[in-house]
């Protein structure tokens, strides 16, 4: 599939660039070299960028690790990871390493959730059988990632505050429907494919707390005004990120363990994950590169709103398909794409509000593909991107709806 969708990417973006100088653009040969060696560029340096964070976390966690404490955290899901997951040994340490993930997820703290998911995948390919593929406790987790719920966009409300939003918040409510929709669509596709008992009361019971949280977060999210909703979101995601490092380090230290010698054996993984994640990353950024480049992207946007128009459908979400469609393809790029909107349409017009929603609704998929197997080595991905993908779109249509309901224009 990889091979699939690497060359596939490459070999339109080529074709569609023949086609431009053929008519006469001959500067897109130039655009698309500097697009691929800034892409080859920025490959390395994210991995680079993330070396620090991936030895910086690993280091807590494998204090966590040698403490117990992730055994103990672990506990509130291993009814349902039993459940999901029913080929990994119920003593498996990637549990742990998993609802810690999830729970950083949520929260909002990238820095703190891709560490952690890499350990977990780490932790699942010691009991992978076949190492080149992924196991479908690997595939379930990769789409729960690329999908994963966020209660926390603090990222996309600074941007829209930034931009002299009038009310940066009012995505709040859209953004926590679209990727809990996209979350939902992607964990029941995958267990259908698995042929896992949705229906399983364990299973049904998380699923209802799940959704009875998100209900009890919106409707406590609606009474608060800005000021009070930022300012609530932003220390409970810096005061949470300070607890969890106190918390390894205290945990250690009440086991008696040794935390520094435990956090550099951690570091050490997380340099060597690192180093192992360079090629996959630059594979994936320059073939999105060539295919961005071509403009492809544009031919794509201008087919849909062809189709929908050609229905009397209304077109106006046609202005943020650009954000749409380069979401699962690049987080940069994707917030890129929704900063231009806001330069062109305005933080507040429909177009702005959109896209805003749209960049909170879903992961980057592939760059969530390529690290997480990158990291364990995995070229066979099974059907973890078809099921990421549909992730995706559930979560963009979401997106798309939720923006015609909410917005006030």
């Amino acid at each position: 599939m990889l091979n699939l969708i690497w060359s596939g990417f490459f070999i339109i973006g080529i074709g569609i660039a023949f086609y431009q100088a053929f008519t006469g653009n001959i500067q897109i040969w130039q655009d698309m070299t500097n697009s691929l060696f800034d892409s080859a560029d920025s490959g390395f340096k994210i991995a680079l960028n993330l070396t620090g964070m991936l030895c910086f976390w690993l280091g807590l966690l494998k204090i966590a690790e040698k403490s117990g404490l992730t055994n103990c955290l672990a506990k509130i899901l291993k009814p349902l990871f039993f459940k999901i997951m029913p080929d990994i040994s119920r003593n498996s340490p990637a549990f742990g390493s998993i609802t810690m993930n999830i729970a950083a997820n949520i929260l909002g703290l990238d820095n703190a959730a891709t560490p952690m998911g890499l350990k977990a995948m780490e932790e699942l390919q010691k009991e992978n059988p076949k190492k080149d593929s992924a196991s479908p406790a690997q595939i379930l987790f990769m789409v729960i990632n690329s999908s994963s719920v966020t209660l926390v966009p603090f990222t996309i409300l600074m941007y829209r505050y930034q931009f002299g939003s009038v009310n940066p918040s009012l995505v709040f409510i859209p953004i926590l429907l679209a990727t809990s929709i996209s979350t939902l669509v992607g964990f029941t596709a995958t267990a259908l494919w698995q042929k896992i008992n949705i229906f399983s009361p364990v299973i049904l019971a998380y699923l209802g707390f799940g959704i009875l949280s998100v209900i009890g977060i919106t409707f406590g999210f609606i009474g608060m005004d800005y000021e009070a909703r930022l300012t609530l979101i932003s220390s409970v995601s810096n005061g949470l990120l300070i607890g969890i490092i106190a918390l390894f380090i205290f945990s250690g230290l009440v086991r008696r363990q040794n935390v520094y010698e435990n956090f550099i054996i951690g570091a050490k993984e997380g340099f060597t994950i690192a180093v192992q994640i360079i090629p996959y990353l630059v594979a994936m950024l320059t073939a999105i590169a060539v295919f961005r480049a071509s403009g492809a992207m544009n031919y794509v946007c201008d087919f849909i709103e062809k189709i929908f128009a050609y229905f009397n459908f209304n077109t106006d979400f046609v202005t943020a398909l650009p954000t749409a469609l380069m979401k699962p393809l690049s987080g940069s790029g994707a917030r890129a794409m929704m900063i231009d909107t806001f330069n062109i349409y305005g933080v507040d017009s429909f177009a702005g509000f959109t896209s805003s929603v749209v960049q909170g609704s879903t992961e980057t998929t592939f760059y969530v593909l390529a690290v997480y197997f990158g990291a364990v080595k995995i070229s066979k991905t099974g059907p973890a991107l078809p099921l990421a993908l549909l992730a995706d779109l559930s979560g963009i249509i979401a997106a798309i709806s939720f923006s015609y309901v909410f917005y006030q224009g």
